[in-house]
């Protein structure tokens, strides 16, 4: 969402970016088999003296990129963008695009990999299923409202049977049902945040991200406009969300968004309007979350509007991007999670990385800078370093970034 704190109204500015890619089907086996054709070569005319034997390589390994944009914006994307990264090097290739799918500015893939969700960010909010078979095809299963106006985050419960999602406009959360083939049903719950009241220069509740807790028993709502991160139990048989905690930042931090670490007793929680991380204690037991003292970005004066944090497989590092600045800031986990140390920042290649992503191994960081349309690529290094891997990829109004396991 936009950094100035205002009610909803529409996506933030786009950059020009690549035309639409035709193309509604077969992104994945596309790019095998194009990879297929590129591996093997010219063929022969004729027989040549066969030479020594070279030492067996282990095969280049590729995995699916899902790219988010916006479709009703001047250079936006037609849809879900698709592409594959080599999981080596990181180089990206592009694919086609999956049409029939509206402003899916943030995504998120269902347990079993076969069905992606992409949120539909505008006046009348919505979220869309589609499914992804072996062979690379899709099909879009179609669309449920949220009741709420901007969504623009959600997540699937690690049940699998439950989509969350986060209305920023509304200041709302609402809970669809997952039906086994992956398709959405009507929505079971909708919880608007009407109190604590707004923060300071805020003029109304503003939810930006809705998530589960590892313990899988908690859902916690990140809303920036009250300045307040929500804790739900919810109901696994009917589908609804009954609040059992709240947790109060500084008035006017304008929390965004929050990333656990992996043992699930810690949280690192982005505030995008005083340039804050903070690290919140978790307890599994009962779904508080109680934040600590903001940490500095590193960025120096001025408004780095930090956008979200993402924590390394093995706990190690926390990395946090800055859209004011344009970069990406490495901090070293402390104490079993509980205390952060700032390394350093480095630019992120692009501008306004509105969200990161890691590869499944913690090896690539991906960032999404949406007013450049592209997408940047890290490797990530033993002692947690990021360095930059190729040229930056052309993506329409990058606004999110999921790399597939």
């Amino acid at each position: 969402m936009k950094p100035s704190p205002h009610p909803y109204s529409g996506p933030e500015r786009p950059a020009p970016g690549l035309p639409a890619r035709p193309g509604r089907r077969g992104f994945l086996g596309g790019l095998l088999a194009t990879a297929a054709v590129a591996a093997a070569g010219p063929a022969h005319a004729a027989a040549r003296p066969a030479p020594a034997p070279a030492p067996p390589t282990a095969p280049r390994a590729t995995r699916p990129l899902l790219l988010g944009t916006y479709t009703s914006e001047a250079g936006g994307g037609a849809g879900i963008g698709t592409a594959a990264y080599d999981t080596a090097t990181g180089a990206i290739t592009p694919g086609s695009v999956i049409t029939g799918v509206d402003n899916p500015s943030y995504l998120a893939l269902h347990p079993s990999g076969s069905t992606v969700y992409a949120v539909a960010e505008q006046d009348a909010g919505a979220v869309t299923a589609v499914a992804l078979a072996p062979d690379g095809t899709y099909e879009v299963l179609g669309s449920r409202p949220t009741g709420g106006s901007g969504t623009t985050h959600l997540s699937v419960h690690p049940s699998g049977r439950w989509l969350l999602s986060a209305n920023y406009g509304s200041g709302s959360v609402a809970v669809h049902p997952v039906a086994e083939d992956g398709a959405l049903g009507e929505r079971t719950d909708l919880v608007t945040h009407s109190s604590p009241p707004p923060g300071p220069g805020q003029g109304g509740p503003h939810a930006h991200q809705i998530v589960t807790a590892p313990d899988g028993d908690h859902v916690l709502a990140v809303d920036l406009g009250t300045d307040t991160v929500y804790t739900y139990a919810l109901d696994e048989s009917a589908g609804t969300l009954t609040e059992v905690s709240r947790a109060a930042l500084a008035p006017g931090a304008g929390p965004r968004h929050l990333a656990f670490h992996p043992d699930g007793r810690f949280a690192y929680l982005a505030c995008e309007l005083d340039n804050t991380l903070v690290v919140c204690a978790y307890d599994p037991a009962t779904g508080v979350l109680t934040p600590g003292p903001g940490q500095p970005t590193g960025t120096g004066s001025g408004t780095s509007y930090p956008s979200q944090p993402v924590v390394t497989g093995d706990g190690a590092y926390v990395y946090l991007a800055n859209r004011g600045p344009n970069s990406l800031t490495r901090y070293a986990v402390e104490d079993d999670g509980a205390t952060l140390r700032l390394l350093d920042t480095v630019p992120v290649g692009g501008d306004w990385p509105r969200q990161l992503a890691l590869s499944p191994d913690s090896s690539l960081l991906f960032a999404a800078n949406q007013r450049s349309s592209t997408v940047t690529v890290f490797g990530i290094g033993p002692d947690g370093s990021l360095t930059a891997v190729g040229d930056p990829f052309p993506a329409p109004v990058a606004v999110c970034v999921l790399p597939l396991p």
